[in-house]
């Protein structure tokens, strides 16, 4: 692996320019399973050398943790990194482990406060909308996060899991940078729609799990029989019971690719999904998420690799045969609004 920093994109028609791979941050403190901070931290740092420079997070990452873990990186590179976070899912004071989506205006602006004390931090570079609460016109949540950009508390504005149609309607009142959305191999239905919108609007797309929350890479084939007890991905339908026996066969064709190229099974997959950027025509900014250096030297070098269109056509029809859903409860999604 060599020093060679990663190729850039912009969020966006007139968002921040970034590296074409960004690093996913929830795990460094939440939802995978025990984890070493030492070990997080140097990630965080070698990634920044290789030219990573958008980092995600949200205030639902155990409840602000993740935003106050990831703080005293962010002060110390303020000038190098494109810090991202999101608001929406309110977690029940009876329940830490339940979310409630909100989307009013009120939640909102309670939220941007407590997100830039967390992260010690003047004003967040791109605030996302994690999730769509149907009760709120959109118009009327994307119409106060762009009264934030006014105030000079966010810089830019992104979307997650909306369907094309909330999309345009958010990008009426407001420039949207960017839409993350779940996209993989695995995870492919924001093709239909979302990703012609996008590219139409000017929007980057910014995708969450490329990896199948590392199934793709064959760290696991069965979640409740390998992964801890606190593990979120027990909880996932894909990745259990005979859901999971049935994905794991899907992934020969993406051993055997990488056996051919010299690279990894997680290599593959990425290396699909960075490219969707030219296929699709709009800019592509996967968010991985690791804990470790050595994966993300592994995930970075993935952004140089180019599949063939044979390759391309031999991955084509896994996700047409993935079996279960991407959460237990799809109302998380934009499943069924679209």
């Amino acid at each position: 692996m060599t020093d060679a920093r990663i190729a850039t994109a912009r969020l966006g028609q007139d968002g921040p320019e970034v590296g074409v791979q960004g690093l996913g941050c929830m795990g460094m403190s939440f939802a995978y399973g025990p984890t070493d901070a030492d070990a997080a931290r140097a990630t965080l740092e070698r990634a920044l050398e290789l030219g990573i420079t958008l980092y995600d997070t949200a205030d639902a990452y155990g409840s602000g943790e993740n935003e106050r873990f990831l703080s005293p990186f962010f002060r110390a590179h303020r000038e190098e990194v494109v810090i991202a976070t999101k608001f929406a899912l309110s977690i029940p004071p009876d329940d830490p482990n339940g979310r409630v989506i909100r989307n009013d205006p009120p939640y909102i602006r309670q939220s941007v406060e407590a997100s830039l004390k967390r992260l010690d931090v003047d004003v967040i570079d791109l605030y996302y909308m994690h999730r769509r609460d149907v009760r709120v016109p959109i118009e009327e949540t994307v119409g106060v996060m762009a009264e934030l950009v006014r105030e000079g508390k966010v810089k830019h504005l992104g979307l997650s899991e909306v369907t094309a149609g909330e999309l345009r309607a958010a990008h009426a009142v407001h420039p949207i940078a960017a839409v993350q959305s779940e996209w993989s191999l695995f995870s492919r239905d924001i093709e239909r729609h979302v990703v012609p919108a996008a590219r139409e609007l000017g929007v980057a797309l910014v995708p969450y799990s490329p990896l199948g929350r590392g199934f793709l890479t064959g760290s696991f084939t069965s979640a409740e029989q390998e992964l801890t007890a606190d593990d979120f991905r027990r909880q996932m339908p894909r990745y259990t019971g005979e859901n999971a026996a049935a994905n794991a066969s899907l992934l020969t064709p993406i051993r055997e690719i990488a056996e051919a190229r010299g690279a990894t099974a997680g290599q593959i997959a990425l290396a699909w999904v960075q490219q969707q950027a030219t296929l699709c025509d709009l800019a592509v900014v996967p968010i991985p998420g690791t804990r470790k250096v050595h994966r993300v030297e592994e995930n970075a070098a993935a952004t140089t690799l180019t599949l063939t269109a044979d390759e391309l056509s031999r991955l084509d029809p896994i996700a047409g045969k993935v079996a279960g859903d991407r959460y237990a409860n799809m109302r998380f999604t934009s499943a069924g609004r679209e």
